[in-house]
């Protein structure tokens, strides 16, 4: 198998998992009526869940949403929630809106009737009245800065971290990489030679905010230290890292 995975704990619920990556997305794909568009910087998301798209006149989207009957699911949404950080298998999760659109003077406003998250662990239906009531994790719109620093500055915080994991997961490891972080955890990528696996570390408590979070994980790097040092991560090439 190309993949492992291990039990993420006080890890973010489904509906707002699907909310922050609605808040992260600057892109998403959009299928109507037969055709396909792709939209960059297009959409906003309102409190309610609902996405309010900008587009052209002559946009076949625009058309789809005239003639279909009000009420009755005309189009899908899906977004891709990437990793910041370069690493193989990028795509952490994807989420599908099915709804309708509503013109709204000289915008689309898209309602969705039934959500679906796909995650490495599965794809799940998000309830309708959950997705519109949850708010985005407080660390999304923070979130690529805080990877791609912690990547690029810190890659000796990311390796005392390992520390932290189970030493039959560093099996065959050659890279270690963070993949994504939340109010309640951090998780690490673990790449072999050919395969690799995620690792969340919990936080002991939720981090509304950067200076929470930098407290959390002064924490684990504390916790890291104190504990004793697993195998070092295997330096030689080998054939098939990517």
């Amino acid at each position: 198998m190309g993949d492992d995975s291990h039990s993420w704990t006080a890890a973010p619920a489904a509906a707002e998992r699907a909310r922050s990556v609605l808040a992260a997305a600057w892109s998403c794909s959009v299928t109507a009526e037969g055709t396909r568009e792709e939209l960059v910087g297009a959409h906003t998301v309102g409190d309610d869940g609902r996405v309010v798209v900008e587009v052209p006149e002559d946009s076949a989207l625009l058309a789809a949403a005239i003639c279909a009957p009000r009420g009755e699911p005309s189009a899908v949404l899906e977004f891709a929630d990437v990793a910041p950080v370069p690493l193989r298998n990028r795509i952490r999760s994807r989420l599908w809106l099915a709804g309708w659109f509503a013109v709204e003077g000289e915008r689309l406003v898209f309602t969705p009737t039934r959500v679906v998250l796909r995650r490495p662990t599965g794809s799940v239906v998000v309830d309708l009245d959950e997705f519109a009531a949850a708010v985005p994790d407080p660390l999304t719109t923070a979130e690529a800065r805080l990877l791609t620093h912690l990547a690029d500055c810190h890659a000796d915080a990311v390796e005392r971290l390992t520390r932290l994991v189970d030493s039959d997961s560093l099996h065959g490891a050659v890279r270690v990489q963070p993949l994504a972080v939340d109010r309640h955890g951090l998780t690490l990528r673990i790449e072999r030679a050919r395969t690799h696996g995620d690792v969340r570390l919990a936080f002991h408590a939720p981090a509304d905010d950067v200076a929470q979070l930098t407290e959390r994980m002064h924490i684990l790097l504390s916790q890291a230290t104190a504990a004793s040092c697993p195998r070092a991560l295997q330096r030689q090439r080998t054939d098939g890292d990517g």
